[in-house]
């Protein structure tokens, strides 16, 4: 039988070099020296602001996914009930507000607003995300979205279902939010709602259902997907918000107040003259299809913008836009349309817009850019 040296032994013999396939492995380290391991990356800095809501909510028993008591679960424990966070930044939390979210009033978003935009101005904080009841999550995060004049992620999170139920959507909802606003794809797309998955942005998206972790809808569509820790994005925001808003809640320390009166059929003229003798400065009116007005009611609208307060038309149609111009004349009339904004979203914006100015034609033009 014929027998073969080793490829390495040949090579020896005959003063050649080795393949670099011979030399597969971790290279040695030389005498004296020690091999270190690479570093590892540093954790984005988040900071989680909790205000109570159904996510803070307690049920008296597990089987309980609608029936609980909100805001009952302080911060501390909220973080500490889901250890997966640690892995994925370096958390602290602040305990803002303990209210279910049905019971904010402008002065608590006025606040809230303060507070968050003095925490995305430290250098120590990259991110931030608030934690609110679904009631009202969607102006809250539209709020924000004005006034916070910021890049880096906010991150709005809520759950539909109190954190004892047995299928409680609010830790992995949390742990969602904390890896989006730790994420630097995640900057400059303005305030983001993180649930069920999904990326919304905070503009759009609206809850449309009250008993299923499927809430929240865009008629646009989210922005994107939270899936096994990775950030998925398909879309971008394109109205104005953050940096490029005009408005700065350094420079907010109070709303006008603004009325939203639901179209119907057989309206009665009192919803809106009590709105204005109650001190509202706008009414929106939650129209009818593309925010129709009622002949009967026409007169009442004229008057009452006669006297200086805005007449907004909006829709209580969950989707679309309302149009300048059909159904009524909103030029002859000197109204403003609200267009893809439903009511509770044109009454954000609109009271805002008064803190900067009282004339239609520059309400209209805010209405189209944000």
């Amino acid at each position: 039988m014929r027998r073969t040296l080793p490829i390495a032994l040949m090579a020896l013999m005959v003063g050649t070099a080795l393949p670099a396939i011979a030399l597969e492995g971790p290279i040695p380290a030389k005498l004296g020296e020690t091999a270190s391991a690479p570093a590892a990356a540093a954790k984005p800095r988040v900071v989680i602001v909790a205000t109570g809501g159904t996510i803070a909510g307690a049920g008296a028993d597990a089987a309980n996914s609608a029936t609980y008591q909100a805001a009952k679960v302080p911060v501390d424990k909220l973080i500490a009930a889901v250890p997966a966070i640690a892995g994925v930044a370096d958390v602290r939390g602040e305990q803002a507000f303990q209210i279910a979210s049905e019971s904010f009033t402008n002065a608590q978003l006025i606040e809230l607003a303060k507070k968050v935009s003095a925490l995305v101005k430290r250098d120590d904080v990259d991110g931030v995300v608030v934690t609110h009841g679904t009631d009202t999550v969607e102006e809250t995060a539209y709020f924000l979205d004005l006034v916070v004049k910021t890049d880096k992620p906010i991150v709005m999170v809520a759950s539909m279902r109190p954190s004892t139920a047995i299928s409680a959507d609010g830790a992995l909802n949390l742990l969602d939010a904390v890896t989006v606003a730790g994420a630097k794809d995640a900057r400059a797309k303005g305030v983001l709602l993180t649930m069920n998955d999904e990326i919304q942005a905070g503009r759009d998206t609206t809850k449309r259902v009250n008993i299923k972790p499927s809430a929240f809808f865009s008629q646009w569509g989210p922005l994107g997907m939270v899936v096994e820790g990775k950030t998925y994005w398909f879309r971008a925001p394109v109205k104005r918000h953050g940096t490029t808003s005009e408005f700065n809640i350094d420079g907010i320390d109070s709303l006008p107040e603004v009325a939203i009166v639901y179209g119907s059929g057989n309206m009665h003229p009192e919803a809106y003259t009590s709105a204005v003798a109650g001190g509202a400065k706008a009414i929106i009116h939650a129209g009818t299809g593309n925010g129709s007005v009622a002949g009967y009611l026409v007169d009442t609208l004229k008057d009452i913008r006669s006297k200086g307060v805005q007449i907004i038309r909006s829709s209580r149609v969950g989707d679309g836009f309302v149009l300048r111009n059909a159904e009524q004349p909103d030029d002859k009339y000197d109204w403003v349309v609200a267009h893809d904004l439903n009511p509770q979203k044109a009454k954000i914006l609109a009271a805002v817009a008064l803190t900067k100015t009282q004339d239609s034609k520059e309400l209209q033009r805010i209405f189209w850019e944000y």
